[in-house]
């Protein structure tokens, strides 16, 4: 019998949070085995690019109909879905021989992770009260950074001790068991309605109020910017600490920091937003110090560049405030969304320009970096999307005036 009353205050809306995490973990739980998969499946260093960039493939193509299905499908059911595809992807993906096996598994991965996690934001807020929601959705906004750091630390030490095979089914195990835990302590969905099952009117009106409305498209707009950045910054840390001297270990273990430092400014933002600090200065906040973090890192001044560990402080304020960003979207889309159905589709709109901005970041910074010799001219990447992203938020708080 599927559980229907809700547990002690909160406590569903942190497993929802835990279950992001777990989806998550499938994000970070690639780039630590690419060598050990290079040399077991045969891939090409083209493959494995096309390894790692599937996930934000999937979401930068299907993001907004995933979201516009978990709404009509039901946030819960929409989530576990998504949890069991990425266990059950993930462990027939342990058994992979060849290269092409383990596109198609990390393929289903992407689709599970879109499934898993747009649904987040609307059912956070279905569990907890109005007082409680932005903080609770600063958590949210943390679950990506949390789950790709600790796959980052964690699977070379399981990989170490077993292989990649392993790192699968031991992520596809504790994705069922947050699957689990989703299902024992989340209220169950209302019936589905013969709209929600098989699409039409309603589909397509969810789908036009979300698309006619500005504020998904400026939000979409911020996350991308946003998120491009990033990616960037943080994809190529490995290339910048190797050209500055710094060892492989040292290097993936800054990376990782990097990444977990993220958590502070989502976590910052719920709790600033909940004592009444308006949501555009924090957007604010988080674009100028990415945008001034990262002149001060990487910009060569008269001749003289930052020094290591400078670089290391102002990447570190780069991704810990740069944080207050997708934590404090996240909690508008409650109030962005133009229908109170519309909210998964309206985070689904926002991860499919969020993705687009993820691949199209790092080979950006890539191509400036080529023609200027070095990562000194890449500054002007992140300076200009820091402008272009505090330009959409102060449109977007216009907006919810």
């Amino acid at each position: 019998m599927v559980p229907n009353k809700p547990t002690s205050e909160n406590s569903g809306a942190y497993i929802v949070v835990l279950a992001g995490v777990a989806a998550a973990l499938h994000v970070g739980k690639l780039p630590p085995a690419v060598p050990l998969l290079r040399d077991a499946l045969g891939l090409s260093l083209l493959e494995a690019g096309f390894l790692l960039s599937l996930v934000q493939l999937a979401g930068m193509f299907f993001g907004l109909a995933v979201g516009l299905l978990a709404d009509g499908f039901g946030l819960r059911r929409s989530m576990l879905t998504g949890l069991l595809v990425l266990a059950s992807a993930s462990t027939v993906g342990g058994f992979a021989t060849t290269g092409a096996q383990m596109l198609v598994f990390r393929a289903l991965e992407g689709c599970g992770l879109l499934l898993a996690v747009l649904p987040g934001p609307a059912l956070i807020r279905s569990l907890v009260n109005a007082k409680s929601a932005s903080r609770m959705l600063g958590f949210w906004g943390a679950y990506m950074p949390f789950g790709f750091a600790s796959a980052l630390l964690v699977g070379p030490w399981v990989m170490e001790l077993a292989d990649w095979r392993v790192w699968w089914w031991v992520l596809a195990a504790v994705t069922v068991g947050a699957a689990y835990a989703l299902w024992r302590n989340v209220p169950a969905d209302r019936p589905m309605t013969n709209g929600a099952l098989h699409g039409g009117a309603e589909l397509r009106e969810r789908l036009s109020a979300t698309l006619r409305a500005p504020g998904p498209w400026l939000m979409a707009g911020c996350f991308a910017l946003y998120s491009s950045q990033w990616m960037a910054v943080v994809g190529f840390l490995p290339t910048v600490y190797h050209d500055a001297g710094i060892g492989a270990r040292t290097a993936g273990l800054l990376t990782a920091l990097v990444a977990a430092v993220n958590m502070i400014g989502n976590i910052a933002s719920g709790l600033l937003l909940q004592r009444g600090v308006a949501p555009q200065r924090l957007l604010y906040a988080g674009y100028l110090t990415m945008g001034l973090s990262t002149v001060i890192a990487y910009a060569q001044l008269r001749g003289v560049s930052a020094s290591p560990v400078v670089q290391v402080l102002c990447v570190l304020a780069f991704s810990a405030v740069g944080g207050l960003i997708p934590g404090t979207l996240f909690a508008l889309a409650v109030r962005v969304a133009p229908k109170p159905d519309a909210v998964s589709t309206t985070v689904g709109w926002m991860h499919q320009l969020s993705s687009v901005g993820q691949v199209c970041g790092p080979p950006l910074v890539a191509w400036v970096a080529t023609r200027v010799g070095d990562w000194h001219g890449t500054w002007w990447v992140t300076l200009a999307c820091s402008t272009l992203g505090a330009g959409l938020a102060m449109r977007l708080a216009s907006s919810l005036r």
